[in-house]
């Protein structure tokens, strides 16, 4: 049921939530000096400035160039495959609570590959199946709680890390798959690493992207100012909406929002959450994702979900819980896919990662942010998974 903004009175007590104004989405251009006319006083310093761009563009096509060989050398495709549809699905009750909506496409017989989407609280979509060989991957895509089609929407009770680990086993268990590849981006990388430190007995390889740890940091950088430096304008509509007393933490401040017993207040708060992830999600703003903003169903999972999670921690016993058990899973094949430009789960934490786990291959998109849908970062994903259809098809895992 679509959940609409209550144009009633307020509740006494109650203060109407003042609607910011959020930008409008930008194309940035490119300032082009001519490098033969005379320039000013400081002419040195912009022909430094001029020759440091022209080297960076030359290295970035280098870089560029040497994936695409070396991808080529490998016979790698690149491209996302044709729109398919599920040849199966069906709901999966996990709890006495929680009923999980899955499906199934691509080869009924090929080798399973779970998707584990992002958020929490994203949910899936038809695209995400492009990712996988649809003739060599049994591909398995699932709504996590209170996401997308599985019910009680936007529900946050029995909804933690822990209770989607487990669920991702009841639904392993449930299709009769013995063991299966696990790819996930964003809060998907999360949960993927959890899932797999804590079943790595049944993971053949992972493709993670866009790493997210749901470390202090990490949460700081993107909910508390810090990436406000790159996108101020996207930024102070999200801060605005919470007055100035309570900003000592935007999460905690949200959640008193996103929890109210106020329709309009908390379709609001999930309307401007949402509205500050989607239009720093990509490295040259998308207006059909951004969008997806104007969808209060899709926020109030999005945003509700999401901020449950963040303010409890991720319900991980130790900040750098990730990383620190990182040895369970050191020998499963993995590509780790960044854009290095991503703003909602800045490389540094790939960088920690990679540093701790140098077995696992390390991409870096120089051209790319956060989004799967980012060409660059869309292109590594798909070479990620042919690498390990090539890898299981040779019999090396």
């Amino acid at each position: 049921m679509r959940m609409h903004h209550n144009t009633s009175t307020p509740a006494v007590g109650l203060i109407s939530p003042r609607i910011p104004k959020f930008p409008k989405p930008y194309t940035p251009f490119l300032l082009r000096f001519n490098q033969s006319q005379s320039l000013s006083s400081r002419s040195g310093r912009h022909r430094i400035v001029l020759r440091v761009e022209n080297h960076c563009s030359a290295m970035a096509q280098q870089i560029g160039a040497s994936v695409d060989a070396s991808n080529e050398a490998q016979g790698l495709n690149r491209n996302l495959y044709a729109t398919i549809e599920p040849y199966s699905s069906g709901y999966l009750k996990v709890s006495d609570l929680h009923t999980l909506y899955w499906e199934q496409s691509g080869n009924p017989s090929g080798h399973p590959v779970v998707f584990l989407h992002g958020g929490p609280g994203a949910g899936t979509s038809a695209n995400n199946r492009r990712f996988f060989d649809p003739e060599f991957y049994r591909i398995i895509l699932f709504d996590q709680r209170g996401a997308g089609k599985s019910t009680p929407h936007a529900c946050l009770e029995e909804n933690t890390t822990w209770d989607l680990v487990d669920d991702i086993e009841k639904l392993r268990e449930h299709l009769g798959i013995s063991e299966w590849q696990v790819f996930g981006g964003s809060w998907g990388s999360t949960l993927a690493l959890a899932y797999s430190q804590s079943h790595p007995d049944k993971v053949t390889g992972i493709v993670l992207r866009g790493i997210f740890l749901l470390r202090k940091k990490e949460l700081d950088w993107f909910y508390e100012g810090g990436a406000a430096a790159i996108f101020p304008d996207a930024w102070e509509p999200f801060r605005d909406f919470i007055p100035e007393n309570e900003r000592g933490s935007l999460i905690k401040a949200y959640h008193k929002r996103l929890n109210s017993d106020d329709m309009q207040t908390k379709l609001m708060a999930a309307k401007i959450w949402t509205t500050w992830e989607l239009m720093t999600a990509h490295l040259i703003p998308n207006e059909a994702n951004i969008k997806k903003g104007e969808d209060d169903t899709f926020n109030l999972a999005f945003a509700r979900i999401e901020n449950h999670y963040f303010v409890n921690k991720g319900f991980l016993p130790a900040d750098s819980y990730l990383v620190s058990n990182i040895d369970k899973i050191r020998h499963i094949k993995t590509v780790i896919v960044q854009g290095r430009y991503d703003v909602c789960c800045p490389m540094m934490s790939a960088w920690d990662l990679h540093k701790e786990w140098p077995e696992a291959e390390f991409k870096v998109v120089p051209d790319a942010g956060h989004s799967a849908n980012e060409v660059g970062i869309a292109a590594e994903l798909v070479a990620a998974n042919e690498k390990l259809k090539n890898i299981l098809k040779s019999g090396g895992i």
